[in-house]
């Protein structure tokens, strides 16, 4: 192999739906469907609320959207408003629930928009005085603080909060939908935690049936609990990492769930070059190698999502798997290949996770320390997501096959909004 390479070689092609992308997240609908529809089995007659909550966990959030409710999901979900009005903007109608908010939430829009907005405590007057402004009653759902110690009201604030709510449903101004709450321990079965939140959570129904608040929806199973804890699905599971095809337990892969990735993270080698014993790699040169190798620089960092402190990283070439070494910099890191004389060139093909490479998110995650939850949400901006429909005919309506999107390109430009 020559160091500079060679001035005759082509380069090499990139698979069609790469080719005008440098590095690309390769989306799938159809996995996303195949999920939503395997959760489903698992949980019915309860409903499936899909989380598509930041950017559809990396996936777009439209483009993911419209995959689950393709394959039967009855709510979404987004933790801010903002992320909700894209996907009204963007001309999907079916239920959405929000329930994260700030002093600047747009409460306004949101009951102009119809979405559903989720109420701790302190939220409830401003959502009243804006659904009194409008004159059209806020559908909202109550989170109860079972345990997990985030959001959502105290047992000992509930009573209060139900009082209130009950009076602004008299006056026509709420609309008490759903009474939910969020687990801390469901990926861990065994823990008894979840069953002192159920039993938290049955308490604080029995209250709010006493100030006569008796919603459709009583909502508290996450992913884990969708698969492990049918006595958590009430009327409505909340799924989300289980929906983009990645399991939340440590010791069941997604296989094991009937799960498939839809996330297919690829870039091309954009430098091959040999090196002698003794050779530093990256920043503070914290691995030097012990032979004469061959070292591939891969265009991806943590600018793109690829954790920093991510050790021996997996990745896929050319049928083989090989291991990044030395620190991930912003915009690049390096694969020792082994040997001196590769066959690896400047252009082919690498699989960061995903596809038929074997890898998992949740591998990257093990080598930075952290879940498959972060590695695919993380996936920066500049990586664009391009989506390919293994299943085209079976979802016409989960957005345009083959086409680069941005994760951001859903939103359009939303003209200020009177709040009265």
């Amino acid at each position: 192999m020559s160091i500079i390479g060679d001035p005759s070689a082509t380069t090499h092609p990139a698979t069609p739906h790469l080719e005008a992308a440098e590095r690309a997240a390769v989306i799938d609908p159809a996995a996303i469907r195949h999920n939503v529809r395997t959760i489903a089995s698992y949980v019915h007659p309860a409903k499936v609320l899909v989380a598509v909550k930041a950017e559809g966990y990396g996936h777009g959030a439209v483009t993911a959207s419209r995959a689950a409710l393709d394959g039967g999901a009855d709510w979404l979900g987004t933790a801010h408003v903002s992320e909700a009005l894209v996907l009204r903007d963007a001309g999907i109608q079916a239920p959405i629930l929000a329930w994260l908010h700030t002093r600047a939430t747009d409460f306004s829009a949101a009951i102009t928009e119809h979405i559903d907005l989720g109420i701790s405590g302190w939220e409830i007057h401003h959502v009243a005085r804006e659904a009194e402004s409008l004159q059209k009653p806020a559908r909202v759902h109550l989170k109860i603080d079972t345990g997990l110690g985030r959001n959502g009201c105290t047992i000992e604030d509930w009573p209060e909060l139900l009082r209130i709510a009950a009076q602004y449903q008299e006056r026509g101004l709420l609309s008490v939908e759903g009474i939910f709450t969020h687990l801390a321990v469901a990926d861990e079965p065994d823990r008894r935690e979840t069953d002192d939140q159920l039993q938290v959570y049955r308490r604080a129904l029995e209250l709010a049936e006493e100030q006569r608040i008796v919603p459709d929806l009583r909502h508290v199973a996450n992913t884990p609990a969708a698969f492990s804890r049918p006595d958590a699905h009430f009327d409505m599971v909340r799924v989300g990492v289980g929906v983009y095809g990645h399991s939340p337990f440590a010791d069941r892969t997604a296989e094991d769930l009937g799960l498939r990735p839809a996330m297919e993270l690829r870039t091309t080698v954009a430098n091959v070059k040999q090196v002698p014993t003794g050779q530093g790699i990256s920043y503070g040169l914290t691995h030097r190698v012990d032979r004469p190798t061959s070292l591939a620089l891969i265009p991806l960092g943590y600018a793109d999502g690829i954790p920093r402190v991510a050790v021996h990283g997996p990745v896929w070439i050319n049928g083989r798997g090989y291991r990044s070494v030395g620190r991930v910099a912003m915009d690049q890191f390096v694969v020792d290949l082994g040997e001196l004389d590769t066959d690896v060139q400047v252009g082919d093909e690498v699989v960061i996770f995903g596809g038929d490479s074997g890898i998992e998110a949740a591998d990257w995650g093990t080598a930075a320390g952290t879940i498959n939850y972060e590695i695919i949400t993380r996936i920066g901006e500049r990586v664009p997501r391009v989506v390919v429909d293994s299943d085209p005919d079976a979802g016409l309506a989960s957005g345009a096959v083959g086409t680069a999107v941005s994760p951001t390109s859903a939103a359009s430009s939303r003209p200020p909004r009177d709040p009265a």
